[in-house]
């Protein structure tokens, strides 16, 4: 977990963007086998989730 308060706008789209494709490589290519990495998943979706929420913060500030 990166500390996001200090980033800009563009920094933090730039970690979405980067952490939605991990998380898209990380769902389709484990679609077909059964050893998954749940965890990572959740890490994933949480850090995009705290990046957009301080994107608003900022916005809103």
């Amino acid at each position: 977990m990166t500390d996001m308060k200090g980033k800009g706008a563009g920094e933090l789209m730039k970690l979405v963007a980067e952490k939605q494709e991990e998380l898209r490589s990380i769902r389709f290519g484990t679609a077909g086998s059964s050893d998954r990495n749940v965890k990572k998943q959740k890490t994933l979706r949480k850090d995009i989730a705290r990046a957009l929420t301080e994107m608003t913060a900022q916005k809103n500030a």
